[in-house]
């Protein structure tokens, strides 16, 4: 069974709270502390943020009548946002086990209605972006 101290430290809790934090301030250093997964956390915080132009057009393609970006929680749009990176840039990771980590590191965040609606979303995006999955 896994116990609350290693569902905590997934590697996606933490992008999820790099992104929020260099959200809330911008001019702010993110700091990568020592870990087992400082280069992948770095990886997908850094990604994210280089190519938040880039994952919002595919949202806007893809999502149109699924999702306004404009009026969505900062959280969600975060998680998604970090999730749909994944999507493009990490093809060495499946897209089922990419939606499954985000969906349970949301639970951190999110209510469980804003995660069914982000586990829609992320279902939906993944299907256009990986078709060869």
């Amino acid at each position: 069974m896994e116990t609350n101290k290693s569902k905590n430290s997934s590697p996606r809790i933490k992008v999820i709270q790099k992104l929020y934090n260099s959200l809330m301030n911008p001019d702010a250093q993110i700091e990568y502390p020592k870990s087992q997964y400082k280069k992948f956390i770095k990886d997908i915080v850094k990604g994210t943020l280089e190519r938040s132009d880039l994952i919002e057009e595919k949202i806007n393609i893809f999502l149109t009548k699924d999702i306004n970006l404009t009026k969505t929680d900062k959280l969600l749009k975060i998680i998604l946002f970090a999730a749909i990176f994944e999507l493009m840039f990490k093809h060495g990771t499946p897209k089922k086990v990419i939606i499954n980590e985000y969906l349970l590191a949301s639970e951190h965040f999110l209510e469980k209605i804003q995660t069914g609606y982000l586990n829609a979303i992320l279902d939906k995006i993944a299907k256009e972006l990986r078709k060869d999955e």
